[in-house]
């Protein structure tokens, strides 16, 4: 018997350095990590939450900033709910390089899936590089859903982070839900959405591990 209700696939993208493994080791584990090294591929780690009175559960896929393993973490674009990019306040090469990280999200993912836009590292203020505005004017152009600044060092934002990403997708498939089940006949109309067929996938491999 499942002990959750929906299960979600998240992946953080975005440049090597720019904390994407402090985030998810902060949130699922409540530590950062002293002298993270570099991710090498993928990593991942899974924390349940709550939304209103569901047990969500995510899947949170921690890929490689190097060029070097590009093509290992496509892959795991296709069966995403939702991607999270993230770039580093203090560090204007990681927010120059959110034009190339889109181009890839939009070649790669669904187009359903949920596109989140992080700053991290606001501990580091007196070394910010691009104010809070210009993150937010880049995320507002380019169709994000959401935008937020973060600290895994200080743990800013960051439970606020995964938890606006439970709610928004967990909402999202309750809609999918709702509609699926108001057909009277059992049928559905049109094909089944690429939201739910990744849905499918990762409940499909986590049910064989």
């Amino acid at each position: 018997m499942e002990d959750y209700k929906y299960l979600f696939k998240v992946v953080l993208v975005g440049n090597a350095g720019v904390g994407k493994t402090c985030l998810v080791r902060k949130f699922t584990q409540g530590i950062f990590p002293p002298g993270q090294s570099a991710t090498i591929g993928v990593d991942f780690m899974i924390k349940t939450l709550k939304v209103d009175d569901d047990k969500i559960k995510l899947q949170i896929w921690d890929t490689a900033g190097q060029e070097r393993f590009r093509s290992i973490t496509q892959s795991y674009y296709r069966s995403a709910h939702a991607i999270v990019l993230v770039y580093d306040v203090a560090c204007q090469p990681s927010f120059d390089c959110l034009p190339e990280w889109l181009s890839e999200i939009e070649q790669y993912a669904n187009r359903r899936v949920l596109k989140i836009l992080v700053g991290n590292k606001v501990d580091k203020d007196d070394e910010r590089e691009i104010p809070e505005r210009i993150g937010r004017s880049f995320a507002d152009a380019n169709a994000f859903e959401y935008f937020l600044e973060t600290s895994a060092l200080d743990a800013t934002n960051v439970d606020t982070l995964f938890q606006e990403v439970a709610t928004r997708l967990t909402n999202d498939m309750k809609l999918t839900d709702e509609r699926y089940h108001g057909y009277q006949d059992g049928t559905r109309a049109g094909t089944v959405s690429l939201l739910d067929r990744a849905h499918q996938q990762v409940q499909s491999c986590c049910s064989r591990n």
